[in-house]
């Protein structure tokens, strides 16, 4: 295997999908076991996701999750990927990571977003509305100042315990969101690996208009992507056979369901619609053994100049999920940490 790799950080990130059969509670439970495999194995972070109102996904509050997997873990980093803040205000936002950080100091991460809630039904049940994403980079402002004891927005008022603080800050790209990161001289998340081209445009903007701040001297660039690795190439293509046919259900029918097993969704007959849904959400996402998923992971971070690989997998399969992070920590030359 390519030597390459050595020194770029590997971390993944789980959306707490649910299964067929399977309901939120026991989603959740696993998001806690796996962040248990995955700190053994040698990755650097684990992240929690953040979803409203969505059947096939079970982690809707992000920093209440990272506390039970900060909990039950002792050494890999764990944060969000990331709390959408134009859902929330930026005072609560600091508060809730600050408890974290005092909970489990040295470990908490903080991924920030720009989305707003998916469906107008959500957006109303959260108090906002869909212009909340132009004020962004307001809102990050704020919330980075609460840290510092800098925020204007609200004179006299404190964030406790957030203020002196430091928590490490990252913007998740969508949008507009590689632009703000660079002039707030933030580290960057951006994704995903198929789209290539359109990522290295969005990262060289940001290397190219970065401004050193507080919180970092230079560029940080952090790649997300799905990675499926298996004992072939065929059954890494299964792994993601799931998550595509709820891709293509979401498209379709305007609900995102919870993942199926592959040999029921390999009988459904689907529409032509959704058949061309499905197709695209298989393709392009690297997936392969051991020596085709280094060697794709190699050009991906020659390409992009990548610090770090942030690697999300969504399968029916929990056993076969977490082979599959084993096999991409032998594959990155990991270094799994001492029970």
């Amino acid at each position: 295997m390519s030597t390459f790799l050595d020194g770029i950080r590997f971390s993944v990130l789980d959306r707490s999908r649910t299964r067929d059969g399977e309901d939120a509670p026991q989603a959740l439970r696993a998001t806690v076991a796996l962040a248990r495999e995955v700190e053994a194995l040698g990755y650097h972070r684990f992240w929690v996701s953040e979803h409203h109102g969505v059947p096939g996904v079970a982690g809707s509050a992000p920093t209440v999750l990272a506390a039970a997997v900060a909990a039950a873990t002792s050494a890999i980093r764990v944060g969000t990927g990331g709390v959408m803040l134009p859902n929330h205000r930026p005072l609560v936002v600091a508060e809730q990571v600050g408890v974290l950080e005092s909970l489990f100091p040295g470990r908490i991460d903080m991924g920030i977003g720009r989305s707003v809630g998916f469906t107008d039904g959500v957006r109303r049940a959260l108090g906002r509305e869909k212009d909340e994403v132009d004020r962004f980079g307001e809102q990050l402002t704020e919330l980075l100042g609460w840290f510092t004891g800098e925020q204007t927005a609200h004179p006299r008022v404190r964030a406790r315990p957030a203020e002196g603080l430091r928590v490490p800050p990252f913007v998740l790209a969508t949008g507009e969101g590689a632009g703000i990161a660079a002039a707030a001289g933030l580290p960057l998340v951006i994704g995903d690996l198929r789209g290539r081209d359109r990522l290295l445009k969005s990262v060289d903007a940001y290397r190219a208009a970065f401004r050193p701040s507080p919180w970092a001297e230079e560029p940080y660039v952090v790649v997300a992507g799905t990675v499926a690795v298996a004992g072939t190439e065929a059954e890494a293509r299964r792994l993601l056979v799931p998550e595509a046919w709820s891709l293509a259900y979401s498209r379709t029918r305007g609900e995102f369901p919870p993942l199926a097993a592959p040999d029921r969704i390999e009988g459904l007959r689907m529409t032509e619609k959704q058949r061309g849904f499905y197709e695209a959400g298989l393709d392009g996402h690297v997936h392969g053994t051991e020596e085709q998923v280094a060697g794709a992971l190699e050009r991906a971070v020659k390409e992009t100049g990548a610090q770090e690989l942030l690697v999300t997998t969504s399968t029916y399969d929990r056993a076969a999920l977490s082979e599959s992070y084993r096999r991409l920590a032998r594959a990155a030359g990991l270094t799994p940490r001492p029970a």
